[in-house]
């Protein structure tokens, strides 16, 4: 059978177990499900969860990658807000041994608790299609958590291209260094908008993120250094230097500013965007001093 068939024949049966439950999408609510079966096997298998692994899944649907998570980790947690789509994962995932699904809201959550819950010796990562209208809100607070070892989600692409970018590119900004901050992100793969029903207006793209197990600063330096990011992008079209001074002015003067930048070795007319993270460690450090 052709992915095309595949795919028909998926919709098919999502319209008909919908339809039977009496279930009607919502836009508001950002609802795009998964009719290629072959996505959340991809999904699963390049997750890297293995039966050692606690997954916690957000906005599981009707429970496609819910199936396919199940078959590799040792435990699946569902967490879906909407209460008229869990009759329908409780027929479709209900009955596998290693699922549990709960009701409630990603933006919150008490990640630690749960953890505290699930773990139970085994690692903890999140896996989801996260839908397009949390998706900045969820992921930040999912990753500010701290308890996740690794993060696959599917977002919008031109979200995954912005986490993933590179210095100087139009992509990158302060959420780059937020993310690549806390985790080493790569793109795994794009979807199409022919695998969804409905079908969004724009590509997806699945990331991974490895959490990093040891963090960069100490909480106290980790204000300072994203205060400097913050005032880095906040006006990205202009040098550094004016753009710091335009966020530091009642502490720092401009020639301090200058001097910081110069003692990094970077160029005083450079532009924020072009730093690394690292780099931007380096200068907050020197911005400390």
């Amino acid at each position: 059978m052709n992915n095309n068939h595949s795919k028909e024949n998926s919709a098919n049966n999502m319209w008909e177990l919908l339809s039977r439950h009496g279930f009607h999408l919502r836009k508001s609510m950002g609802q795009n499900f998964l009719i290629d079966p072959n996505i959340p096997e991809k999904i699963a298998r390049l997750s890297g969860i293995d039966g050692t692994c606690a997954v916690l899944e957000v906005g599981p649907g009707f429970g496609a990658l819910t199936a396919a998570l199940a078959r590799v980790a040792k435990s699946v947690t569902a967490l879906e807000l909407d209460s008229r789509l869990l009759p329908i994962l409780h027929e479709t995932v209900g009955s596998l041994p290693n699922v549990e699904i709960v009701q409630g809201d990603i933006l919150k959550q008490d990640f630690s608790k749960i953890a505290e819950e699930k773990m139970k010796g085994t690692s903890f990562h999140v896996c989801a299609n996260l839908p397009y209208n949390i998706t900045t809100p969820a992921l930040t607070a999912i990753i500010d958590s701290g308890v996740f070892h690794t993060i696959t989600v599917m977002v919008q692409r031109e979200v995954a291209r912005r986490i993933c970018a590179q210095p100087g590119s139009s992509d990158y900004g302060a959420f780059t260094v937020y993310a690549n901050y806390h985790t080493v992100p790569e793109t795994l793969f794009d979807v199409p908008p022919s695998c969804f029903v409905p079908q969004p207006k724009v590509f997806s793209s699945v990331i991974f993120m490895k959490s990093r197990l040891k963090r960069l600063l100490a909480p106290e330096e980790e204000a300072m250094f994203f205060r400097v990011v913050k005032a880095a992008f906040a006006q990205r079209r202009k040098m550094l230097v004016n753009a710091l001074f335009a966020a530091f002015s009642a502490t720092h003067s401009k020639p301090d500013i200058t001097q910081a930048v110069c003692k990094c070795g970077f160029d005083v007319t450079i532009r924020g965007e072009m730093l690394g993270t690292d780099d931007f460690i380096t200068l907050s450090s020197m911005m400390a001093h």
